[in-house]
């Protein structure tokens, strides 16, 4: 049993993208192995909805997404405007069902490492608590270095156990521009963080091959590595 948060710096850094792209990749080339994927807190539609639509999924629907809001706006707000409480008892529930019947959990963090889940925890504070090996989604844009730096530090401070960054092109994106928004020398250098590879710019997420055949261009191996089920809860 191997669990991995697939977390980012922010909103649309392309969490989805690599989760979808780790999961076709199995889909393809791993379909003797049962593999879930989670996404603990959605709120709007999008992320839940689109693996249900694209995977053949051997779990029940409801384990997708256990808390769910229906405005696209950060959970305790969004909890706050619909009159709900944020149960992550349901999700540490969800969790450890999913990690008894399948081989690999794919879990999707919100937002970024800072987003906040509940009044009082992040996203880094769950990774921490549920001891989630996780890796940084960056996207490669202006800015890409910084971001990669601020949370690093982040997670170092939370006390999270980083694998490493996957790099992302949310737009199509040159050698050149790669070479200077997100420098693999440097940001290893910065952050002390193995970068686990790019993936390039995928406009179709519903073609499977595609996204499989990109997952290969990432340091596999180091990403689904096996790890110890998680013994702490957050917010229980």
């Amino acid at each position: 049993m191997s669990t991995l948060l697939i977390s980012g710096s922010d909103t649309d850094a392309g969490k989805t993208v690599v989760t979808s792209a780790l999961l076709a990749y199995q889909q393809k080339y791993l379909a003797h192995q049962r593999w879930a994927i989670c996404k603990p807190l959605q709120s709007g539609m999008g992320d839940g909805e689109h693996y249900q639509r694209s995977f053949e999924l051997t779990q029940p629907l409801e384990t997708v997404n256990p808390l769910r809001f229906q405005e696209p706006l950060a959970p305790p707000i969004a909890a706050l405007q619909e009159g709900k409480t944020i149960d992550l008892g349901l999700a540490w529930q969800t969790l450890q069902m999913l990690q008894q019947s399948h081989e690999q959990v794919l879990l999707e963090g919100v937002g970024g490492l800072g987003s906040p889940l509940t009044r009082e925890l992040t996203v880094a504070d769950l990774a921490r608590d549920w001891r989630l090996p996780t890796v940084l989604v960056i996207p490669v844009r202006l800015g890409a270095i910084g971001q990669a730096v601020a949370n690093v530090a982040l997670a170092r401070q939370a006390g999270v156990t980083l694998r490493g960054i996957v790099l992302n092109c949310v737009e199509p994106r040159t050698a050149e521009q790669i070479a200077n928004w997100a420098p693999i020398d440097l940001l290893q250098a910065l952050t002390q963080v193995p970068i686990l590879g790019m993936l390039p710019y995928l406009e179709d997420w519903s073609n499977l091959d595609r996204l499989a055949v990109a997952a290969k261009q990432l340091n596999l191996e180091l990403l689904l590595s096996k790890t110890s089920m998680p013994t702490a809860i957050a917010g229980v």
